[in-house]
């Protein structure tokens, strides 16, 4: 993650943002200025440089996720080409970012993350694959002369924590089950925030049965790892209201004893990209040193048949006294979510936000490029508006009450998936609203489509996208960041 500031365009490539219908120093058709296109430009000398002009669209029309997959696109680019330097040059015109709602300081972080986003690859096990070069980007101060250097290099930092949070976040929905198991998630969390302010509490066994985490552990009871409900507390400002993150953590969903079948069911291994978001997230937050009160809860388990495995119609009680009939065990994401939301109305939070792969469904209603919303109005117009911003987009979805009756059991008070084959993802949050304590508001997010992409896109590599790790962190730095208000999903200095 090689950036640096300084008076210097001596790299091997300079790269151009370049909108449309505005002057180049060399004739480039309109139709390459469109956003996601670049053209090369080749030295024919020494002494000159190659160039990689990198298209934006209209300037009018400018967000930060155009600017944002920009950089990933160029970082890829040249990393493809193995050059090892680049500079990335603003024209002159310091209205770079005018007639748009994108200011200059928001420009370069987007940019940042997405070049260094962009770079990241997963690629542990390819013995045949040649290491990608590392590449170093050079901003020259004098390129945006309305920011100082302290302020760039505040920029840069944040970009950097906030990529090093999104790629957590991807190397653990990328890795392997045979090596992510519960036991190894659990090691591994503890190992990320060693050295950082974030208290780690793992409860297991015993200390879940204790808290009739009975989700939990009926789960988990088929895999030789036991299931654990991570906690990580960070209190960058005790005195605020206490924000819940809660996250599935299904380290490879085999379906229990409904057993999943397909040629290639290798993606059940990123069932737990809702427990990496919220390590993200939080991995941010305490590296930022931000002024919040969050606490992140993620439950892990492996969902795999076995001798001791839960049977389908088993009956699982909760603490809240409600009686959950399993009529299908690959149904198995909202009965750990709802021991971690009951825990965070026992540990005092006023908001929670639970996160999770948990229906196909959706993404047959929204694609994979945009995720369900569910749960307090307020909350998810925030939401929605950090994510249209950010990247991590998200689309409101209703609770319709009516539907709830399809979730009927004749042997318990709830069955856990709904009668129908429709509206399986409404039924599921309908499910899951039902652990909710009051007064603790309340949104639940269905990431299913959006934890990977099949293709290299934008700045993300095929594979997992780190989707959910920036958006719930800038969620409560939003509600808590001392001295900054966020309006929109936009800061505004107080």
């Amino acid at each position: 993650m090689h950036i640096k500031l300084i008076a210097d365009r001596k790299t091997d490539v300079q790269i151009y943002p370049l909108y449309q219908k505005e002057e180049f120093i060399y004739p480039i058709r309109d139709a390459y200025r469109k956003a996601g296109h670049t053209v090369w430009f080749l030295s024919r000398s020494e002494e000159d440089r190659d160039i990689l002009v990198v298209g934006l669209g209209e300037r009018n029309r400018l967000d930060l996720e155009t600017v944002r997959r920009a950089g990933g696109l160029s970082a890829r680019k040249i990393q493809k080409e193995g050059l090892v330097s680049a500079c990335l040059v603003r024209k002159a015109d310091p209205g770079c970012c005018s007639f748009s709602s994108v200011t200059s300081s928001e420009w370069i972080q987007a940019w940042l993350e997405g070049w260094l986003l962009g770079l990241y690859e997963f690629n542990k096990y390819r013995t045949s694959f040649p290491l990608p070069v590392e590449v170093t980007l050079q901003i020259h101060p004098g390129d945006w002369p309305e920011m100082t250097e302290n302020e760039l290099q505040q920029v840069i930092r944040t970009a950097k924590i906030r990529a090093a949070g999104t790629v957590f976040a991807r190397d653990l929905v990328n890795e392997t089950p045979d090596y992510l198991h519960p036991d190894r998630m659990v090691e591994w969390i503890k190992a990320r925030f060693k050295d950082i302010p974030v208290k780690v509490t793992v409860y297991r066994g015993e200390q879940l049965a204790e808290r009739q985490m009975n989700g939990l552990l009926k789960v988990g009871a088929g895999s030789v790892y036991p299931p654990a409900m991570i906690e990580l507390r960070y209190e960058g400002d005790a005195s605020l209201p206490l924000i819940s993150l809660v996250g599935k953590g299904i380290t490879f969903d085999m379906g229990g004893m409904n057993v999943k079948s397909g040629k290639d069911i290798s993606d059940a291994r990123m069932d737990m990209g809702g427990a990496a978001a919220v390590a993200g997230a939080m991995d941010i937050l305490a590296s930022q040193r931000a002024k919040v009160n969050v606490v992140a809860l993620i439950a892990v388990a492996e969902n795999v048949p076995d001798a001791h495995a839960m049977l389908p119609s088993s009956i699982v009680t909760f603490p809240n006294g409600i009686t959950v009939q399993a009529a299908n065990t690959d149904a198995e994401g909202r009965l750990v979510l709802a021991d971690a939301l009951l825990h965070a109305a026992a540990l005092g939070a006023v908001e929670a936000i639970d996160i999770a792969t948990l229906t196909g469904n959706v993404g047959a209603a929204l694609g994979l490029g945009i995720a369900g919303i569910w749960g307090d109005e307020a909350m998810t117009q925030r939401l929605v508006s950090i994510g249209d911003r950010n990247g991590e987009r998200l689309w409101p979805m209703p609770l319709i009450d009516e539907y709830e009756s399809e979730l009927h059991s004749d042997y318990a008070d709830l069955s856990n998936i709904g009668s129908s084959s429709l509206a399986g993802a409404i039924t599921a949050a309908l499910f899951i609203r039902r652990f909710v304590t009051k007064p603790m508001k309340w949104v639940h997010i269905d990431m299913a489509g959006t934890v990977q992409y099949k293709g290299d896109a934008g700045y993300s590599a095929s594979g997992a996208t780190g989707y959910g790790a920036r958006l719930l962190a800038d969620y409560v730095l939003s509600q808590h960041c001392t001295g900054t208000l966020y309006e929109n999903g936009k800061e505004v200095l107080l």
